[in-house]
């Protein structure tokens, strides 16, 4: 039996959060010791320089993330686990799919948009063209699947339309990778703004919180009176859309979009029932805020804890991070290289000598 290849990373930008964790680490794992797969799994740390960062605190994020995959318990026995930049046939390949990308296609891209506001100063062509970077790093080990979350879809859709060009164009036969659908991929941000996210204070719960610091960060959450109605919204014109709930405060009648990452987090540690119960509570009796808070960071931490044991295990082994990257990188150059070669030879640029 072939088995379908998985490709999916992160960026190496700090220490991983429950968004990570639902939206792609637990997927990931599940994924891993599936019989039907063939999973990779990379650090993205070419893509942490599309925006500013700072090199000694890339050096650790980097090694950070491999002791994160680790303890969440991804086995570099069974999965490839390694550094983007270790492998450099992503470069080479991401400039071989710029040939059949225009610059407007990816300017009038969503996400681009977005970090043009959040970094006026740092418009610069790696931000551009991280989405063809995105694609090289799917299609340079033909992954059919890719676990990420719904914002990722407009990257995904480029790199299947540079599939399509090059198997139309060159004569190969790319997969046009699909999204993997996870049941946490998005988790909303503590401050009830967007989703949890690095790069918004306040917003996450980080794998290596302690109970007292998540207290803390769930005390912040922005709540209401306790009573109101949930309003369920669906939009049948989008495909792949998720029916979202609405919680409208009785009192205000406003959103409480503070509740819905609360009433997320409860289904995601504790399962739908449970938070079909609070739900109720909160349409007749009402919801005591302070008391689901303090239960919510008990379930979050009993979950992180082992994780942070494991890790703790790890770091204390010298060597062995290292010795899993290095493993992991000549693992990913073998599939890597096979592609690239053959996509140099379509091309007409193969190495003199090599046929293949």
């Amino acid at each position: 039996m072939t088995k379908k290849r998985i490709l999916s990373g992160m960026r190496a930008t700090g220490t991983l959060h429950l968004g990570n964790y639902f939206g792609a680490a637990k997927g990931m794992v599940a994924l891993q010791d599936d019989p039907n797969y063939k999973t990779f799994y990379m650090v993205a740390d070419l893509h942490a320089l599309t925006t500013p960062f700072n090199v000694e605190e890339l050096r650790k994020n980097r090694h950070n993330v491999i002791a994160d995959y680790l303890a969440i318990g991804l086995d570099p026995e069974k999965s490839t686990l390694f550094f983007q930049s270790m492998v450099p046939e992503h470069v080479e390949l991401a400039y071989y799919f710029s040939t059949v990308v225009s610059v407007a296609r990816m300017q009038h891209l969503p996400t681009f948009k977005e970090k043009v506001k959040q970094y006026p100063e740092n418009v610069t062509m790696a931000l551009l063209n991280y989405p063809v970077l995105m694609a090289a790093d799917i299609l340079v080990y033909q992954a059919e699947l890719v676990p990420v979350g719904i914002d990722q879809e407009p990257h995904l859709e480029i790199a299947r339309e540079i599939a399509r060009k090059f198997n139309s164009q060159y004569g190969l036969s790319l997969p046009e990778p699909k999204r993997f659908q996870t049941s946490g991929e998005y988790v909303p941000s503590l401050t009830g703004e967007g989703k949890m996210s690095k790069s918004m204070p306040g917003s996450f719960i980080a794998l290596t919180d302690d109970l007292e610091t998540i207290k803390k960060k769930l005390a912040k959450v922005p709540t209401d009176s306790g009573k109101g109605k949930i309003k369920t919204i669906t939009d049948t014109k989008k495909p792949g859309y998720q029916a979202k709930k609405r919680y409208i405060d009785s009192t205000t009648n406003q959103e409480s979009k503070g509740v819905l990452a609360l009433m997320t987090l409860v289904e995601l540690f504790e399962g739908k029932e449970k938070r079909v119960k609070y739900e109720k509570a909160y349409e007749s009796s009402g919801v005591r805020y302070g008391e689901l808070k303090t239960y919510l960071a008990e379930v979050i931490y009993n979950e992180i804890k082992p994780i942070q044991e494991k890790k703790r295990e790890i770091l204390t082994q010298p060597g062995y991070i290292d010795e899993v990257i290095e493993s992991g990188a000549k693992k990913a150059r073998q599939v890597a290289g096979e592609t690239v070669r053959m996509v140099r030879q379509a091309m007409g640029i193969a190495q003199l000598g090599i046929n293949s």
